[in-house]
């Protein structure tokens, strides 16, 4: 396993909010897409003019583009949610302009469960939604060759190079189009540091330490911990001290012990027993990071959509702020962070390749993808677009991102064993291990 890290230039005093429909693992971000219709507007030397309305170079004298063209899309998002409504208004707009008659199923977060006998089966659909890693290492092969679409529009230069490079070297070429970016790190209430008298976001292992303690005297816990994310808040430790290869190497061999994961365990350990953790870490999801909005805790390692939560679940708005994890004394990967999305991928059979790309292009870019961001408050896929305000910054992050961590990939790497291995990432933070030492052996005990 090769598994490339990115530096992500974090935007200090960056204000984030959420990206509301992501649940648990992000493998749930989306890509974004690009104009590309038959006819399309001509490419411009810097980024395509943004424009709603596909080009009809290719339409029949008075006839529409695409009339009579049907198209199937399985969405990742239910009925309800603020993300169908604006695809909704997408496909109606598209039918509108085109003539194209665009279908939407609702499959919810569980279309992953289902995709693949589906595609295999050759089932009657042309779009759909998924983790962008899915989508490349799982789907591939029955997934279009996106390349050329997407040169035939300049893709590259309204999207993310970070995304993009990424699916690329999984699967040799590009295969997704983004429709939700996503960011992690550490994100946190300003206020309650402010209050603290922490005036620095930390960047060693020290500093956060030393803000952890001022947090904790000021009558705050410190940090929030739900028992879903427990993993992904271990593996950002692991990856500083070991990096992702290495990880990888351990969850499929074993060797924990001896290894510097035992150093790892040791600073969670150390975290548990100095009392920076919010009262009864790790709770059942969504209890811990809730009392962000409460004033009980003041941050936690996740990715950008907690902010949505937290503000959606407890009423509140919080003036949040994000900042990379911290670095460690001899750390392999300290500069590493989280980045992924859920995307958009066309069918290997679909009949109708270039009207789908069509409309993801029109979904992604410009009018509809801005109405995505402001709606569904996330991080726009079309770089030219906006980010809310609650999300100032992320843009910039991401396009200055090198190359994506994983959402706990390495961790998994042996995937008979990830029921397991979450279950002991759970007890460390329970505080059921006594020493770095005792938890690296319960891992080596898998084997």
């Amino acid at each position: 396993m090769k598994k490339k890290i990115f530096s992500l230039l974090l935007v200090s005093a960056l204000s984030l909010s959420v990206l509301a429909g992501c649940g648990s693992e992000p493998a749930n971000s989306s890509q974004p897409a690009d104009d590309s219709q038959s006819g399309a507007q001509s490419e411009q030397s810097e980024q395509p003019e943004q424009s709603q309305e596909p080009a009809d170079d290719s339409q029949s004298a008075g006839g529409k583009q695409y009339e009579g063209v049907e198209l199937t899309m399985w969405s990742m998002w239910t009925s309800a949610e603020p993300q169908a409504q604006v695809i909704q208004e997408a496909a109606a707009a598209f039918e509108e302009q085109t003539g194209a008659k665009i279908t939407i199923e609702w499959k919810g977060r569980d279309i992953n469960t289902v995709l693949s006998a589906s595609l295999e089966a050759g089932d009657k659909f042309d779009i759909y939604e998924d983790d962008y890693k899915r989508i490349a290492q799982i789907y591939a092969d029955y997934t279009l060759d996106l390349t050329d679409m997407a040169k035939a529009v300049n893709y590259d230069s309204f999207s993310y190079p970070c995304l993009n490079n990424q699916v690329i070297e999984w699967v040799g070429h590009l295969n997704s189009i983004v429709e939700q970016p996503q960011v992690g790190g550490i994100f946190y209430d300003k206020d309650a540091f402010a209050n603290a008298g922490v005036s620095a976001e930390p960047k060693t292992w020290a500093e956060f330490l030393d803000a952890c303690q001022k947090i904790k005297d000021s009558g705050v816990g410190p940090i929030a911990q739900d028992d879903a994310y427990c993993d992904f808040a271990f593996y950002h430790q692991l990856v500083r001290h070991l990096g992702e290869e290495k990880i990888g190497e351990l969850s499929m061999n074993g060797g924990w012990t001896g290894s510097a994961a035992e150093t790892a365990a040791q600073e969670i350990i150390d975290l548990v027993n100095n009392g920076y953790f919010a009262d009864g870490v790790p709770d059942a999801f969504p209890s811990s990071e809730n009392k962000i909005g409460f004033g009980q805790a003041a941050m936690i390692v996740c990715a950008n959509y907690v902010t949505a939560e937290v503000n959606n679940n407890t009423g509140t708005e919080v003036n949040w702020g994000l900042f990379n994890y911290p670095a460690v004394d001899g750390g392999v990967e300290n500069s590493a962070a989280y980045a992924g999305a859920n995307s958009l991928a066309i069918t290997s059979y679909s009949q109708n390749p270039q009207a789908a790309f069509d409309f993801i292009m029109l979904l992604t870019t410009g009018e509809f993808d801005q109405k995505m961001a402001d709606t569904a408050k996330q991080i726009p896929a079309d770089t030219r677009n906006t980010a809310p305000a609650v999300l100032n910054g992320t843009v910039e992050t991401l396009l200055a991102a090198d190359a994506p961590m994983s959402w706990c990939g390495g961790l998994y790497e042996n995937a008979d064993l990830k029921s397991e291995i979450k279950d002991r990432c759970m007890k460390l933070f329970e505080g059921k291990f006594a020493t770095g030492a005792d938890f690296c052996k319960s891992m080596d005990e898998l084997y």
